[in-house]
């Protein structure tokens, strides 16, 4: 299984192509539901790896927006005893959905890819009737 590791909004992650992803909020201002990551830290397969000093020039990982969306509530309360003071906040960290498409390597090469499934060209397929109906 082809790899690769990127780092964003802080973090790094482990990912592969076909795989979605929860990342923290991808500020996306375009239409296009196209995201490159630059950020490659490595990537490799079961028999070889690249590893880069930080991150390799050239590298990058291709993936679309889902959705974005919100966490759960949590919720932070604290009190003071015998003050009566106390104070309840809330708060929900926002997301982003990414699916990854495509793994490029150093050179520019597709290094992994997904590969469509028979049940998704069947379900554009439908649609596409759908739509010239």
């Amino acid at each position: 299984m082809s790899f690769a590791i990127i780092k964003t909004g802080g973090k790094q992650y482990k990912v592969r192509a076909g795989e979605i992803l929860k990342v923290e909020r991808l500020d996306k201002k375009s239409t296009s539901p196209k995201i490159e990551f630059k950020d490659v830290l490595a990537y490799g397969d079961d028999k070889t790896a690249e590893i880069g000093s930080p991150k390799i020039d050239g590298a990058k990982v291709e993936a679309n927006l889902v959705k974005n969306g919100k966490n759960r509530t949590v919720l932070i309360f604290k009190k003071r005893r015998r003050k009566n003071s106390r104070r309840k906040n809330g708060h929900r960290q926002e997301f982003s959905l990414i699916k990854i498409n495509k793994i490029f390597s150093k050179d520019g090469k597709v290094f992994s890819e997904v590969k469509e499934s028979v049940a998704d060209t069947k379900k554009k397929e439908i649609k596409k009737e759908a739509k010239t109906k």
